[in-house]
């Protein structure tokens, strides 16, 4: 009859060999979910940013349609006129022009006046 050697080593080398490839195993499904939890984050991150561009997009194309409208305005005297009015204070001949000037600018003003030099002063006087 032939009789069977057992190894003493063999049930250790099975449980350390399961061992390792459980811990393997593991590992790999680690870093799989890792990976993907990476790609989800940045998935997540790209898509904010398109969402953002997309606002940013509308946004300025709102404001090049009004770019257009006022674009198409300018030569219309009316519009002409209403700008020198408001924004270059002219006026046509007979008219005169009120300015109200808030609290803030009066003291701009006086603060412009108290730096002017006393010679400034005095031509300023002197100049009708």
């Amino acid at each position: 009859m032939i009789t069977k050697r057992h190894k003493k080593g063999k049930p250790y080398q099975t449980i350390l060999f399961s061992l390792f490839s459980a811990i393997l195993i593991f590992g790999v499904i680690g870093f799989l979910i890792y990976s993907n939890l990476k790609t989800y984050q940045q998935r997540r991150e790209l898509n904010l940013r398109i969402e953002s561009l997309k606002a940013e997009i509308s946004a300025l194309q709102e404001k090049k349609q009004e770019l257009e409208a006022s674009a198409s305005k300018l030569g219309e005297e009316e519009y002409l006129e209403k700008v020198a009015r408001e924004q270059l204070n002219l006026q046509k001949p007979g008219e005169e022009v009120v300015t109200i000037l808030s609290p803030e600018e009066e003291e701009k003003e006086k603060e412009q006046e108290e730096k002017k030099s006393f010679w400034q002063k005095i031509l300023e006087k002197l100049s009708f």
